[in-house]
C-alpha cells in the first residue's frame, strides 16, 4: 500500500484527541444518534460537531441523518484503511532497521 501523504495524517488526525477516542469508544457498542453522544459526553453541540466532523473526514466514522439528527457509526472500511497504513508504516520502519 502506498502512503498517501494527505491521506495519512487526515485518519490518524482522527485518533489525537481523547473526546475523539471517547466518541469511539462509545460507537464500538454500535450506531448511536449525535444527542446520545452530547449527553454522554457533556460537551457542547458544535464541539460534537466539529469532532463529528474530523471522524467523518478520516472516513472512520460515517453518519447518516434521520429527522434532524445524524446517526453515526463506526466503518469497517475506514477502520481497514487506518490498519492498512498503520501497517504500511510498520513495513517501512522495518526496512529502515534491516539497513542499519
Amino acid at each position: 500500500m502506498e502512503l498517501d501523504e494527505k491521506k495519512v495524517p487526515i485518519i490518524f488526525k482522527a485518533f489525537c484527541d481523547e473526546n475523539r477516542i471517547r466518541i469511539l469508544k462509545q460507537l464500538l457498542t454500535g450506531e448511536k444518534c449525535a444527542c446520545v453522544l452530547l449527553d454522554d459526553l457533556h460537551i457542547t453541540q458544535p464541539t460534537l460537531s466539529h469532532h463529528m466532523k474530523t471522524l467523518c473526514d478520516s472516513g472512520i466514522v460515517v453518519g447518516r441523518k434521520e429527522g434532524k439528527w445524524t446517526h453515526y457509526s463506526i466503518s469497517p472500511e475506514g477502520l481497514s484503511r487506518a490498519m492498512d497504513f498503520l501497517q504500511a508504516l510498520m513495513a517501512v520502519s522495518g526496512n529502515a532497521t534491516d539497513k542499519s
